[in-house]
């Protein structure tokens, strides 16, 4: 009974009797913290090297144009300085004197008066136009003082080819150029280009179907070679390359220049 005894009680289960804990759940917890801050220092890490790499960057770039700076701006600063030489305007007697300066100024104050007429000559006091075939604009001169500026069309310089080869290219010319004739309603006699390229058999040189009417607008100025300043039907293209070598206005333009220009004068275009 004894032992029964001893033996059931050895057996029951007590506080003191169960197993011990291994503490894999407590050290699990534990490790949780540890596994998260190692993770969070490993994204810094990488943040870090990609801060690093554009602040790297960014003082690569400014060291850079900061060089650049310095060769182009303080570098002949800097040499013009250190060199002491400065442009002194003086007013020596025995500088004027000199046979050699006398001589640079003569020839100084002879290129300024070829220049003078040279200017006089292409800006008389006369009224004359000036044509830009780059930008299609054109600038209306009286008495030397612009009177009027605007949007043209020039020379399309696209080319025209018969299988015959005979070709047109669509070109302004450039030049010195004066006012041949003013004709107020011209007609257009149309060449043999415009039939090559409506695709139409080219007419005898007199046929009526060469006459079209209301396309030049009111004015046209004749400027040689068969080439005019006149109006337009296609206004909408003012400021572009897209005539076949006459130069195009609008009517309000194109009326001004009318009464300003007289036969004779200078028609500038470049």
């Amino acid at each position: 009974m004894e032992n029964d005894s001893i033996v059931n009680s050895g057996s029951q289960a007590g506080p003191e009797n169960s197993l011990p804990d291994n503490g894999s759940g407590d050290s699990h917890n534990l490790l949780q913290p540890i596994d998260s801050f190692r993770k969070k220092l490993l994204s810094n890490r990488k943040l870090v090297f990609i801060l690093k790499t554009i602040l790297i960057t960014i003082a690569t770039i400014g060291l850079t144009i900061s060089s650049i700076l310095f060769i182009l701006y303080f570098v002949p600063v800097l040499a013009e300085i250190t060199s002491g030489h400065k442009t002194v305007i003086t007013n020596d007697k025995e500088l004027a004197q000199s046979a050699a300066y006398k001589k640079q100024l003569s020839l100084i104050t002879k290129d300024i008066q070829r220049f003078s007429r040279k200017y006089n000559a292409y800006t008389s006091g006369q009224s004359y136009i000036v044509i830009n075939t780059t930008d299609n604009r054109f600038f209306l001169y009286r008495n030397k003082q612009l009177i009027r500026e605007g949007f043209c069309s020039s020379g399309s310089y696209t080319m025209l080819q018969t299988e015959g080869n005979k070709k047109w290219i669509f070109k302004t010319p450039k030049g010195k150029y004066w006012i041949h004739g003013k004709t107020t309603n011209p007609v257009w006699k149309k060449p043999d280009w415009a039939f090559v390229e409506e695709g139409l058999p080219i007419p005898p040189k007199d046929d009526f179907s060469r006459y079209e009417y209301g396309v030049l607008g009111d004015y046209a100025l004749a400027i040689g070679d068969g080439y005019m300043i006149h109006g337009t039907i296609y206004k909408r293209f003012l400021g572009m390359p897209v005539t076949h070598g006459c130069v195009r206005l609008n009517d309000e333009d194109l009326e001004v220049i009318y009464n300003t220009l007289n036969i004779g004068s200078k028609v500038y275009i470049f």
